[in-house]
C-alpha cells in the first residue's frame, strides 16, 4: 500500500499543514461552522441511492482557470465520514485487510468509466478521462482528454511530456490524485464521493505502521474513530495550538524511525547471519523499535479525546517577571468601568484609606481587569469593583500581586471570550485572588493554570470550558471556600511534584472532579494532597481519579517485603496521626496491582468511605513508588540507602469529604 502511506503529513494536516495546495486547500470544510454534527439522514455519502440529479455541490477554483467545475466534496462533516468508513468500507476490518475492504467497497461504488477527472500533484494539473479501475490496486485507467488543458509549474510541461509521463505509469494513477469533474446528472456523485473516502483515509488517518500494529478486527475503533474526531476537533479550534504541534512533530519523528527500521530490517536480510554487523544492527534495530513504540503510544494518547487531556502536552510558560518597580513603590490599581461617588468613598473608607505609618500608596484607575494586571509590579494590589467585564486576553500574572474582588463573587464576574489557550496563567511566588467570579467561553484549555509558585484562590467561581484549574510539577496551588463547575475534562489536575491544598470547596458538574496525575515515573516526585471538607458531586465520572500504569512487576516482587520505609508513609485522616499502622499493606498491595478498580460509591451512607479509598490507594500508589526506587538502587549497587531519600513521604489530609451523585462513584483509578 504503499501509494496510500502517510508520509508525516499527519491527521492535522487538513488544517496545519502549509503543503496544502491548489483545491485541497481552498476547499475548507465551511459547513463545519454550522456545527461538529449532523442528523443521520442528511449523510448523502452513506445512503448511496439513486437520485434525479446531482446531491453534490460543484466547487471551482478561485482565480483565472479554464479547467471544468469539479465536485465539492472536503465540506463533509464528521459523521457523514463516520458512518461511511464503519458502515460501508472497514467495517470490523483487521488492519491488513484494509486494503482489500476498501478496494471492495470501490468495485460496488465506482463507475469503471467515462467519468472525467483533474489530475492534480504539487507540480501540475492536468485533464483526463478514466477508462478502465484496477480496484485492487486503487488505481484509475485513464487518458488525456480532449481538449488538452493542463497547468504547470514548469513551462517546458509540454503535451508530449504529459503523454510521456503517463506511459512510465502505464496510464495507471491513484485515484486519490484524481479530482472527479462535476456532473449535475447526479451519475458520478458517488464515484466522486468514494475517491474523496479513499483519499481522505490516506491522506489523514492511515499511518505506514498500521499493518504491523495488533492485528484485531477493532481497527476501526482503534485507529480509525480517534484519529478522525481529533481531525475534526482541529478544524473546530477544540485542541491547543501547542498540542497540534506537539503531535505534528511526534508524526515526523515517528515516521523517520519507521523509515530507518525499514531500511535497517532490509539491511539484514541481506547480511551473513552471526556476524558481528548483524548483531550491531539488530541492537540498532531493538533501539529504533523501542523508541518507535514511545512515539506511538504518545500519539495513541493525544488522539484519544479523553487522554489527550489526562496525558496532554505541558505548555511552558515563558512569562518574565518584571519584579519590583523602578521606584521601589507599590501601586493599588483600582478596577471599575464607571466610578460613582458612592462607590469611591466606600473604597475610601474600607480598601483605600491609609493606616498610621502605612507606606504611603499610589493609586491607578482602569476601566477593565486586564490592563489593569499588565500593568503590575511586585507586591501591587488589585481591585475589581462589582460589574460585568469582558476579556479577550490571557491574565499572565508573573509577579507576586493580589487580585481581589471588591463584594460578593456573583457581583464581580470576569468574563473570557473569544478563542485563547488559558484564562489565568500564574508563575509568581505568591499570588492571591479572592471573592471573583471567573467565566471562560470558546475555550482550549483550562481556565487557570499553576505552572510554579504558589497561588491562593478563596471565595471565588469558577465556571469552566474545558478543563478546570490545573497544578504543573514544582507548584503550589491551594484553594478555600469556592465553587468550581462546567469543566469538561477535570474540574482539578494534579500533577506530579506538585502540592495541592483544598477546603470546604464545592466541585460539580465537571468530567471528572479531581484527577490525580501518574507519579510513578522515576523523574517525577509524588504530590503532597490535602482534601479536607470538600463536597464532589454530580460529575459525570468519579469524584476523585489516580492516574497510574498498567505495569506493577516492580511491585509484585516485593509486595510481601516488610521493608521498613513502608512506616515513613504518614496519612493523617479523621485526626488519627498515624493510620498507617492499622492498615493491612499486602492487602493494598494487592489492590495496587491487580485489574482496574472502579469503585462505585453511589448510596449516601458510604460517602466517608469515600476519603478511605483515596488514602488506601494513595499508600498503595506510594509504596510502590518506594520500591521501584529501591529496586533502582539496588541495580546501581547501592545496597542500602539513606532513609530520607527512601521516605518518599505523602503527607495529606483526606478528611470529611462528601461525595455525592457522582456518575461512576467516588474513586476510581484509571489504568493507562
Amino acid at each position: 500500500m504503499a501509494d496510500g502511506s502517510l508520509t508525516c503529513g499527519g491527521l492535522e494536516a487538513a488544517a496545519m499543514s502549509p503543503e496544502r495546495t491548489g483545491w485541497a486547500a481552498e476547499q475548507e470544510p465551511a459547513s463545519l461552522e454550522k456545527g461538529l454534527f449532523q442528523d443521520e439522514d442528511s449523510c448523502s455519502d452513506c445512503s448511496y441511492r439513486d437520485k434525479p440529479g446531482s446531491s453534490l455541490q460543484s466547487f471551482m477554483p478561485e482565480g483565472k482557470t479554464f479547467f471544468p467545475e469539479i465536485f465539492q466534496t472536503n465540506q463533509l462533516l464528521f459523521y457523514e465520514r463516520f458512518r461511511a468508513y464503519q458502515d460501508y468500507i472497514l467495517a470490523d476490518c483487521k488492519a491488513s485487510e484494509v486494503h482489500e475492504f476498501t478496494a471492495e467497497f470501490l468495485e460496488k461504488v465506482l463507475e469503471p468509466s467515462g467519468w472525467r477527472a483533474v489530475w492534480h500533484t504539487n507540480v501540475f494539473k492536468v485533464l483526463v478521462e478514466a477508462t478502465d479501475v484496477d480496484f485492487a490496486a486503487l488505481k484509475a485507467v485513464v487518458r488525456l482528454a480532449e481538449p488538452y488543458l493542463c497547468d504547470s509549474q514548469v513551462s517546458t510541461f509540454t503535451m508530449e511530456c504529459m503523454k510521456e509521463l503517463l506511459d512510465l505509469k502505464e496510464h495507471r494513477l491513484p485515484l486519490q490524485e484524481l479530482w472527479v469533474v462535476f456532473d449535475d446528472s447526479g451519475v458520478f456523485d458517488q464515484t466522486a464521493l468514494a475517491i474523496e473516502h479513499v483519499r481522505f483515509f490516506y491522506q489523514n488517518i492511515w499511518r505506514s505502521w498500521d499493518e504491523e500494529e495488533e492485528d484485531e478486527y477493532d481497527y476501526f475503533v482503534r485507529c480509525v474513530e480517534p484519529r478522525l474526531r481529533l481531525h475534526y476537533d482541529i478544524l473546530e479550534d477544540r485542541v491547543p495550538s501547542g498540542l497540534i504541534v506537539d503531535y505534528r512533530n511526534l508524526l515526523s519523528q515517528c515516521e523517520e524511525s519507521y523509515r530507518k527500521f525499514l531500511n535497517l530490517r532490509s539491511s539484514l536480510s541481506n547480511c551473513n547471519s552471526d556476524s558481528e554487523q548483524e548483531n550491531i544492527s539488530m541492537v540498532e534495530g531493538l533501539k529504533l523499535y523501542s523508541e518507535m513504540e514511545q512515539l506511538k503510544q504518545k500519539l495513541k494518547l493525544i488522539e484519544n479525546p479523553l487522554l489527550r487531556y489526562v496525558f496532554g502536552y505541558q505548555k511552558n510558560s515563558n512569562i518574565q517577571a518584571k519584579g519590583v518597580r523602578p521606584s521601589g513603590q507599590k501601586v493599588t490599581h483600582v478596577v471599575s468601568s464607571t466610578m460613582m461617588a458612592g462607590l469611591l468613598r466606600s473604597l475610601l473608607t474600607d480598601r483605600l484609606c491609609q493606616e498610621p505609618g502605612e507606606e504611603e500608596r499610589e493609586i491607578q484607575f482602569h476601566s477593565d481587569p486586564l490592563s489593569a494586571i499588565n500593568a503590575c509590579f511586585e507586591g501591587d494590589t488589585v481591585i475589581v469593583c462589582p460589574g460585568h467585564y469582558v476579556v479577550r486576553g490571557t491574565f499572565s500574572i508573573a509577579d507576586s500581586i493580589e487580585l481581589e474582588g471588591y463584594g460578593l463573587p456573583d457581583d464581580i464576574v470576569i468574563e473570557k471570550r473569544g478563542k485563547g489557550d488559558t484564562f489565568v496563567d500564574c508563575t509568581g511566588a505568591d499570588i492571591k485572588i479572592s471573592c471573583i467570579k471567573f467565566v471562560q467561553h470558546d475555550a482550549v484549555e483550562g481556565i487557570l493554570i499553576v505552572h510554579r509558585g504558589k497561588t491562593t484562590l478563596e471565595n471565588c467561581v469558577l465556571q469552566c470550558e474545558t478543563t478546570g484549574v490545573t497544578v504543573r510539577t514544582s507548584a503550589e496551588f491551594l484553594m478555600k471556600n469556592s465553587d468550581l463547575y462546567g469543566a469538561k475534562g477535570a474540574g482539578i489536575e494534579i500533577y506530579p511534584g506538585s502540592q495541592c491544598t483544598l477546603s470546604d470547596n464545592g466541585i460539580h458538574h465537571c468530567k471528572e472532579g479531581i484527577l490525580i496525575k501518574d507519579f510513578l515515573d522515576e523523574h517525577y516526585d509524588i504530590p503532597k494532597i490535602s482534601m479536607v471538607n470538600n463536597i464532589i458531586h454530580n460529575n459525570e465520572g468519579y469524584g476523585v481519579v489516580l492516574v497510574k500504569p498498567t505495569i506493577f512487576s516492580d511491585l509484585q516482587e516485593n509486595a510481601e517485603d516488610g521493608t521498613e520505609e513502608n512506616k515513613a508513609l504518614k496519612i493523617q485522616t479523621s485526626g488519627e496521626p498515624d493510620v498507617t499502622e492499622g492498615v493491612d499493606l499486602e492487602e493494598l498491595m494487592q489492590c495496587a496491582t491487580g485489574k482496574m478498580e472502579l469503585y462505585a460509591r453511589t448510596d449516601p451512607s458510604e460517602q466517608v468511605e469515600g476519603n478511605c479509598e483515596i488514602v488506601n490507594e494513595l499508600i498503595a500508589a506510594s509504596t510502590q513508588k518506594g520500591q521501584m526506587k529501591k529496586k533502582r538502587l539496588s541495580e546501581l549497587g547501592i545496597t542500602q540507602a539513606d532513609d530520607n531519600l527512601m521516605s518518599q513521604e505523602m503527607f495529606v489530609g483526606i478528611v470529611g469529604n462528601q461525595f455525592k451523585w457522582n456518575g461512576k462513584g467516588s474513586f476510581g483509578t484509571f489504568l493507562f
